[in-house]
């Protein structure tokens, strides 16, 4: 075909285009014919070309062509033509198509590009405006892209418009709000949703309730509630037990109850999960008689109390000191052909060692070993813990040889457990090694820690060694605290290291911590025994802080410790 040099009108054009395209439907490259009408082409005409389409080209056929042009050099795709071409495509039900596109185009767009996007689409939509498909997957586009803002933003503009609300499209942007955004925005747009004709739905009114109560905003879970019933609509066991829960966790059991009242007054049999939470929620606050009342209600009207509900009995009765009482619950528990696991052997184990009977604790061991569950970190730690607090300190270090067999790492509570049963049974050079091993492993003691290994040293009479350590916590970054302080100042005064002590004095207040009564009475009872009466006057005319018997006990104490020097 002979091409003419001279200017062509622009049905001409898009009439050689079309029959370029016809030709070159059956070749894998494009004709000759096709390349040379490329360079003068513009994005306008490829947008008469696809609204006019004087040779009734397939769906199919411009599409390729539309592609084609993208890999082209000489044209260049605008966001009006990828507009039309969205429209083209919905018109011809090609939705995964026309998806594809709007997908790129956000894509190139970025955020905040919601309005420009959204005023192309309306201004392209030409003959198709019987197709409203772009607009709704415009805002499951921007959803997939996470940029939400941009898709509420999308929402609001179809209802400036005049367009349906595209219940699929909000109801995807929904999900993503509940994962991305704060309950309390995704309550907004909920609520905006739902005035605009979005059909209420319990699910979703019960997934922000979760996300607030998970949050601690159990007022504001409580409106979403009661908007249940004022949207037509009645909650169900998950509305209740959702917002129960959120009462209880915050410590509201009275609420609680007053909404599982409210669920039977409605006809509605609270379930397993129902009384699990009341149940927890009363043996957090001690309130054991009141927790196992309602484990009686609950076994009365037929509900079989899982592993989880036992589990939260026997913890509550170790943690108020009741162990008769739980082991006999579990005993209950083993009777009913409840299987015990883990967590509920290291929480009747913890409980045993808190109140010292090792001997049980072991013994439950041997237990979880013949039913074949193996002891974990959890029990490992806290079998050191309690070996350590009853002083059987070897125990404890067997306990830790097996640790280090299984392959298990001490953590923090393993590592302080045997610094301190060291520390209280005087063995504090091995208290300083298990603190050296502790820092091996990367894991930085606590200022307590510290203190316990300082305290030991002193008390030994070594007081150049607990500073070196008060030098390694200052070299850590943190300000020991005045307790730190006071035991080094104790062990200065112990050995009538006076001038050191004051030394130590002013170190800690150019520092920044601030003497408390005990630092003042350890300097005046120590200036008492081996400084001067000068020295002691001075102090308590400056911070006295004895009340008047101890201060005349120190007097006497001090006359005497004079006598005693004149005498020698």
């Amino acid at each position: 075909m002979a091409l003419s040099k001279t200017p062509r009108s622009n049905n001409e054009l898009l009439s050689l285009i079309s029959t370029a395209i016809t030709t070159a439907a059956a070749n894998a490259d494009p004709p000759l014919t096709l390349r040379k009408l490329l360079p003068p082409l513009t994005a306008p005409d490829l947008i008469d070309l696809i609204n006019l389409n004087p040779h009734s080209l397939s769906p199919n056929s411009l599409l390729s062509f539309f592609h084609h042009l993208s890999s082209s050099t000489s044209f260049r795709h605008t966001l009006h033509s990828y507009s039309t071409m969205a429209h083209f495509l919905s018109s011809h039900r090609m939705f995964p198509q026309a998806h594809s596109l709007l997908r790129l185009v956000v894509s190139r767009s970025g955020k905040h590009s919601a309005s420009s996007v959204f005023t192309s689409l309306l201004h392209s939509r030409g003959t198709h405006h019987h197709s409203d498909y772009p607009f709704h997957a415009l805002i499951k586009c921007y959803t997939d892209s996470v940029f939400l803002g941009d898709a509420v933003q999308c929402f609001r503009l179809l209802r400036k418009h005049g367009f349906r609300i595209p219940c699929h499209a909000c109801a995807h942007l929904l999900d993503n709000m509940f994962k991305f955004n704060t309950p309390v925005v995704s309550w907004g747009f909920l609520l905006e949703a739902l005035d605009s004709g979005f059909p209420p739905n319990v699910y979703n009114f019960n997934v922000v309730m979760h996300k607030m109560c998970k949050q601690g905003q159990v007022r504001e879970a409580r409106r979403v509630f009661d908007e249940i019933g004022i949207r037509g609509l009645n909650p169900t066991v998950v509305s209740f037990n959702t917002l129960l829960n959120g009462y209880c966790k915050c410590g509201n059991l009275e609420e609680g109850f007053k909404l599982k009242r409210d669920m039977e007054g409605r006809g509605m049999r609270p379930d397993l999960f129902t009384y699990s939470v009341l149940i927890n929620g009363l043996c957090k606050e001690g309130r054991l008689d009141d927790a196992n009342g309602v484990f009686d209600e609950m076994c009365a009207r037929g509900l079989v109390a899982n592993d989880v509900i036992f589990t939260t009995l026997i913890d509550g009765m170790c943690k108020n000191g009741k162990l008769d009482l739980a082991l006999e619950m579990y005993q209950k528990m083993l009777r009913r052909g409840i299987k015990p696991d883990i967590v509920m052997y290291n929480t009747l184990i913890n409980g045993l060692c808190k109140v010292g009977d090792m001997k049980q604790a072991r013994k439950l061991v041997d237990e979880m070993n013949t039913r074949g569950f193996k002891p974990d970190k959890i029990t490992y730690t806290t079998l050191i813990d309690g070996c350590c607090k009853e002083g059987e300190i070897e125990s404890a270090l067997e306990i830790r040889k097996q640790m280090i067999k299984e392959d298990i790492a001490l953590d923090n509570v393993a590592f302080t457990a045997l610094i301190s049963g060291f520390c209280r049974d005087g063995r504090i050079s091995e208290a300083e090694k298990i603190l050296r091993e502790m820092l091996k492993a990367g894991m930085k003691p606590d200022d307590a820690t510290y203190t316990m290994v300082i305290d030991g040293f002193c008390k030994k009479g070594d007081v150049n060694i607990g500073f070196k350590l008060l030098k390694e916590m200052q070299g850590d970054g943190r300000v020991p605290s005045v307790v730190t302080y006071n035991v080094l100042m104790n062990g200065l005064c112990k050995q009538g290291q006076m001038k050191n002590a004051n030394m130590l004095l002013n170190a800690m207040i150019n520092v920044g911590v601030v003497p408390d009564d005990i630092t003042y009475n350890i300097l005046l009872e120590g200036h008492c025994k081996h400084g001067s009466s000068g020295d002691f006057e001075k102090l308590w005319s400056e911070k006295g802080v004895l009340d008047y018997a101890s201060y005349n006990s120190l007097v006497s104490d001090i006359n005497k410790s004079s006598k005693n020097r004149q005498k020698k």
